[in-house]
């Protein structure tokens, strides 16, 4: 039987790309689950926090069971970064890359935690939902970085400049377009725009957040297109201008579910489905 620091590396490399990788998926489930609480004005449903009226176990209501659920995944999450964090550590001679991305998310991790407290305190005030979906999603970011570096060998480098100044742009716009649908939700603004693309000229005010949102998303796509431009035209590999094929695709789905919210009066499947696939893009 083979051993030997070889060996012993590439396992330690395998073993924190795994705990990385899962830590990714909750990550994003935890993102699709806080829509849920959010859409289904589950918000306040434990007006307390950490506990939930004074209990660690379910509660027999459906917007508390449901926001309690939510902080249940937090703590799984927290403690799926914290080990990354760890096991990068220990592994660092092999996967080198993995070790600031996960000791960033640990620290997003964190900043996210006190900005869900401060969230119920601030009986869901809407600049303290749109904070904590930007970091949220920030640090959903930072989850997919540590996973794909635990990927990469003891030989791989950082290169910031690989996606382009497009690539940047894409994903600054894709982050405001969504925060700006969280603004939508957290306004009730959600049914005030029964058409799409455009408000009709008797919508309340309310619907100026909406034409915020979707202009937005317009700029995003705008992005998405040149990125998708430079990497036909740019010394780019074959893979990386499937990718971002496929990003165009994923922004027409994202968009045709937030087209059906709207259709809708935003009902809230349509607007679950619509952040998760949002999110997805990001």
């Amino acid at each position: 039987m083979r051993s030997g620091p070889g060996l012993e590396r590439r396992s330690a490399g395998r073993t924190v790309f795994g705990v990385a990788a899962v830590t990714m998926a909750c990550a994003f489930a935890l993102v699709v689950l806080g829509s849920t609480v959010r859409v289904t004005s589950s918000g306040m449903g434990c007006p307390s926090w950490p506990l939930c009226f004074g209990k660690i176990g379910p509660v027999d209501r459906y917007h508390a069971l449901l926001e309690q659920s939510h902080r249940y995944l937090v703590a799984l999450v927290t403690l799926g970064v914290v080990a990354t964090a760890i096991l990068a550590l220990r592994a660092r001679a092999a996967r080198p890359l993995a070790l600031v991305p996960a000791y960033v998310g640990v620290a997003l991790v964190l900043l996210q935690a006190g900005l869900g407290a401060l969230t119920v305190w601030a009986k869901n005030a809407p600049w303290t939902v749109a904070l904590h979906l930007a970091v949220g999603l920030v640090f959903l970011a930072s989850t997919i970085v540590t996973a794909v570096a635990a990927a990469r060998g003891p030989s791989a480098r950082w290169r910031p400049d690989a996606v382009g100044r497009w690539g940047w742009a894409v994903a600054a716009a894709t982050l405001a377009a969504i925060v700006g649908g969280s603004l939508v939700v957290a306004h009730g603004a959600g049914g005030a725009c029964a058409a799409w693309p455009l408000c009709p000229a008797q919508a309340p005010g309310a619907s100026a957040w909406q034409l915020l949102h979707r202009s937005l998303v317009g700029v995003a796509g705008v992005t998405l297109l040149g990125f998708t431009w430079r990497a036909r035209s740019r010394d780019s590999s074959r893979a990386g201008q499937v990718a971002a094929r496929l990003a165009c695709g994923q922004f027409v789905v994202a968009a045709a579910f937030g087209a059906a919210s709207a259709l809708s009066r935003a009902a809230a499947a349509w607007q679950d489905v619509h952040l998760a696939m949002a999110a997805l893009l990001w």
